[in-house]
């Protein structure tokens, strides 16, 4: 279903993202992310620089390298186009996130690593989408836990609801699922 039409306009700004999984030849997988920002219009930033319209601002790309259980074994980045001087100053930090785990928490993680001056603020808006990528390409993210645990993305939102028809139909060993309370 379409969006609904909008009000008269003009368009002032774009920005691609796209994600691209791969399974490598050893066993590891590679989550690449490309960030591409880019006007219509002529842009310039004072002290830095004028760009054309439909030049890159910003653009940033991103592989991370995982194993079967989701932990980070490598990780690499890159900036082709950037507005400041000091931004690639960002990547360095980068291989701090070897040995993290893509799954809960990892927003937090990227925060604790690369948070505030320390990183780039669009690597980690790519880092954050990053793990749902690795999901999706990972065909072993969607089988249940040898221990008999439901795949991650059940109850992670509405179609995945652990009392909805997806679940039923699709997972039905888990159809109103409730984690066990932890014992003590």
């Amino acid at each position: 279903m379409p969006l609904p039409a909008s009000q008269p306009r003009t368009q002032v700004h774009t920005r691609r993202v796209e994600y691209r999984g791969f399974q490598r030849d050893d066993g590891l997988w590679d989550i690449e992310g490309e960030l591409l920002d880019t006007k219509p219009h002529a842009v310039e930033i004072r002290g830095e620089g004028t760009w054309a319209p439909g030049q890159p601002i910003h653009h940033m790309l991103i592989r991370v390298t995982i194993d079967d259980t989701m932990v980070i074994r490598d990780i690499a980045a890159c900036m082709e186009a950037h507005p400041h001087a000091p931004c690639p100053d960002a990547i360095p930090p980068m291989p701090g996130l070897i040995g993290e785990t893509l799954g809960k928490g990892w927003r937090r993680t990227i925060e604790r690593h690369l948070g505030g001056t320390v990183g780039c603020t669009h690597l980690r808006e790519l880092l954050f989408n990053l793990a749902t990528a690795a999901f999706q390409t990972r065909a072993g993210s969607f089988a249940p836990s040898p221990e008999g645990r439901p795949p991650r993305h059940l109850g992670q939102c509405h179609a995945w609801a652990f009392d909805g028809p997806v679940v039923q139909k699709v997972y039905p060993m888990f159809f109103n699922w409730q984690p066990k309370a932890p014992t003590s």
